[in-house]
């Protein structure tokens, strides 16, 4: 059985605004939820695809 994963907001994420995300971290993936709708939909990617998107985040914003 896989251990809990341990979720961590996003720092551009506050308790007062829409866009709420949490991350959860582990060897081989990265896990993304609505931190507003904790048991809904999850992601999970691969470390490289989590780069890729923070790097095309970085450059587009």
């Amino acid at each position: 059985m896989n251990p809990p994963l341990t979720w961590v907001k996003s720092s551009y994420s506050s308790n007062d605004g829409p866009e709420c995300v949490e991350v959860a971290i582990t060897p081989a993936t990265i896990h993304i939820r609505d931190s507003k709708d904790m048991n809904g939909a999850q992601l999970a990617v691969s470390g490289t695809t989590w780069t890729e998107f923070l790097d095309f985040a970085a450059h587009s914003a």
